[in-house]
This record gives structure tokens, sequence and C-alpha cells, in this order.
């Protein structure tokens, strides 16, 4: 029968309190008593659970994690890596979905599901509001927020802004002039959200190069592909003479692209296309894009809640690099040339 706890403190001659607190390195135990617990222990074989371990102490070992997707490429790899950091220093992830869009002006989360069942909280991906984040903080626990910035909150992002300027220079450096830009959902209008801050990028880029922001350049959407496919086919219909799109996510680019197929045009011989995320098909569709570390920022996270669960201050705002992947997607601006039609399927030869 393997040794229990009560063995390890009665061959140390203290409490099981003690030994609990003795293994776990926790303060008001002298070194010479750590040194005849952890001796006892080992000499008895005696490995202590996690379960035990978080009984004495209170804490449940969990960190719960909030985010709108889970089959989308950026929460999925912030997910990932979130979840391989935390399991490697004996944390298990509660993974809590919340509507992405708000409907009925209520609350898009309830933060009461979470209480006495994690010890800290990780928040992915799209803003919640003062009150949302007032009612994690209403928990008790340490709270981060990846790829947006939550009310002084500790946050782990891009600099989108920055991010969205370096997207659209590159296009603006093979001459382009006429350059749509393809954002999230009109309501979305939250200062710390991505899309705001990528919409605001493009214009800084082109008010720098003295050409104005054309509102028919812009359209808002869903940040997946079939959004993209929406926005560019709105853009595509009232502005017919662009030669360039930012899409605020590579998803969307795709989507983007599509349109762009269905309507004859070309990429990059009629249009150039670039997002933001480094998507892992990005290579395939040979998208050229602002590459960025999702999982790093799920592991820069739980690295941040951990410490501040033992205490040690976080920084307020890590920014994440990111990095300009050139691919085919891109190209000079053409010559002018009479707009191709969409393409129209043959009906074959008969014999």
């Amino acid at each position: 029968m393997a040794a229990g706890i009560e063995d390890v403190a009665r061959a140390a001659g203290v409490s099981t309190a003690t030994v609990s607190r003795a293994l776990r390195d926790l303060p008001n135990v002298t070194q010479a008593t750590r040194d005849r617990v952890r001796s006892a222990a080992a000499q008895l074989g005696y490995v202590a659970s996690p379960s035990a371990a978080s009984l004495a102490s209170g804490r449940t070992r969990a960190i719960g994690l909030i985010s709108p997707y889970v089959n989308r490429w950026y929460f999925s790899h912030v997910i990932e890596g979130a979840e391989r950091t935390l399991r490697s220093q004996g944390f298990d992830v509660l993974l809590y979905t919340f509507e992405g869009r708000r409907s009925g002006g209520g609350p898009r989360l309830d933060a009461g599901v979470l209480r006495r069942r994690v010890d800290g909280v990780l928040v992915v991906g799209l803003p919640l509001d003062e009150d949302e984040v007032a009612a994690l903080l209403g928990l008790g626990h340490p709270l981060v927020c990846i790829g947006w910035g939550g009310y002084g909150q500790v946050t782990v992002r891009l600099d989108d802004r920055a991010t969205a300027r370096a997207a659209t220079q590159h296009l603006l450096g093979l001459g382009h002039r006429r350059i749509a830009h393809l954002t999230g959902p009109a309501d979305d209008v939250a200062p710390s959200s991505p899309p705001v801050d990528r919409a605001a990028g493009w214009r800084d880029a082109l008010e720098a190069a003295g050409i104005p922001a054309d509102p028919a350049l812009l359209a808002h959407s869903r940040l997946d592909v079939e959004g993209g496919r929406a926005a560019m086919c709105e853009i595509l219909a009232r502005a017919p003479d662009l030669t360039a799109v930012f899409a605020a996510s590579d998803e969307m680019a795709m989507g983007a692209i599509l349109a762009l197929r269905h309507a004859g045009r070309l990429v990059p011989d009629d249009v150039s296309v670039i997002g933001i995320d480094g998507h892992d098909l990005g290579e395939l569709v040979d998208l050229t894009t602002m590459a960025q570390p999702a999982a790093d920022q799920g592991a820069i996270a739980a690295r941040l809640v951990l410490d501040m669960i033992a205490g040690v201050p976080a920084p307020p705002f890590t920014v994440v690099p990111t990095a300009l992947v050139v691919r085919g997607s891109t190209g000079p601006v053409p010559a002018a040339r009479p707009v191709r039609g969409p393409a129209v399927p043959s009906a074959g030869r008969s014999s």
C-alpha cells in the first residue's frame, strides 16, 4: 500500500499541514524541518497528490480560458499555446466559450460559472465591456487579456495599429494608391478592439502618403472567409478601380481572393491582397501576410497568470512582434487595363 501524507507526518514528527507546506516550498517551515520531511517522504516513496495539495491550499490548480471561438485559426493557436504551458506546470484548463457578438443588449458571459473553479482567468480575442471585466475581477483572481486590452488589465497583444500601417505601406511601396480595407463588424467600436486599431493603421499609412482614406474602399464584415468574400463583393460593386486590398485577418483575405476570382480579377496581376495572421493555410494560397506568433501569445499569457497567482508582479502590457511575409498575392500596381468581367464556366464542346 502506498504511503500517505499521514505516514510522512509520523515519520518526520510533524503535522500533515507542515508536510504539505514543506513539500510545496511554502513559508513558515524551517530548513531543518523541510529537510526532515523530504527525507521521510523519499524513504517512504510518498508522492504528493495534486488534488490533495489543492485542497490544502484552497486552490483549484485550474485556469479559466474564455474565448468566443475554438475553431478559428487565431483562437485555436492561442488556446493551444496557453494549454500546453499550463499543463506543463500542473494546471488544468477550463475552457468557456461565449458569444462574440452581443445580442439583446445583455452580457455575453456569466462570470459566476467560474466561481470557486479556477485560480486565474485568461480572456482571448474580442473585447469585453467594462461591466464584464468588472465581473471577472470580482472573482478575486488574476486576469490576463490576450489579443485585446481590457480596461487597464494585464495584456498580451500585437501593436495592431503599427502592424496595419506596415501592411498598407507594403502595398504603397508597390505603387498602389487605391487600397481597400476589409475590417470587422460595424458594431465593434471598442477602442481596444484589434479591427478598430487595424483600420486606424490603414488610415495612418494612407494619410502619411498623402492619400485620403476613401470611405468607398472600407467594408465591414466578419473576420472569416465568408465575411471577407462578402466585404470584397461590396467594395467591388462601388469601387471597381481598386488595385489592392488589406484585410484585417488572413481568413478575410482568403475570402477576398475567392470574390476577386469570381469577379474575373487576377491576384496579384489585377489586385494585390495582404492579410494579418500567418495562417497555416497562407502558404497554400500564396498569401502575403503580417505573421503573428499566436501560440506564443497564449504561452506568454499563461506564464503571466501563473506568476500573478504566485504573487509576482506582471508587466501591464506585453507586445508581441509581427513580421511581413511576402508571397505571391501582392505585386506591383497593374498598368491601366479594362476591368475583366466575372468568369463564366465554359459550356463545353458538343460532339
